[in-house]
């Protein structure tokens, strides 16, 4: 099983919001999914706000050969090292 990891639509006209999934390549685009690991609001004004990953079960997907679409890897790139680090950091505080 090829395993994409791609964006499935979600909201209403004029009112997007994307659901970051691990898919099978074959299923369609709102289709039957494997994970849901994150989230795209694009009509939040600030930008930094409008992702929400989970970086753990990402990189997990991404090991055992999942491949991301072209736009889910620009929101890898920019924003995978910001949620990693919010994760480390609690971590931490979870264990106090």
């Amino acid at each position: 099983m090829a395993v994409r990891i791609r964006m499935k639509m979600m909201g209403r006209k004029h009112r997007h919001f994307f659901r970051i999934v691990a898919i099978d390549s074959r299923q369609p685009r709102d289709g039957r999914v494997l994970e849901e690991l994150g989230t795209y609001d694009p009509s939040v004004r600030e930008t930094d706000e409008r992702v929400k990953l989970r970086p753990d079960r990402i990189k997990y997907w991404l090991g055992v050969g999942a491949k991301p679409s072209e736009k889910v890897e620009v929101f890898l790139k920019k924003y995978m090292k910001k949620f990693e680090e919010q994760a480390a950091s609690e971590a931490p505080a979870a264990q106090a």
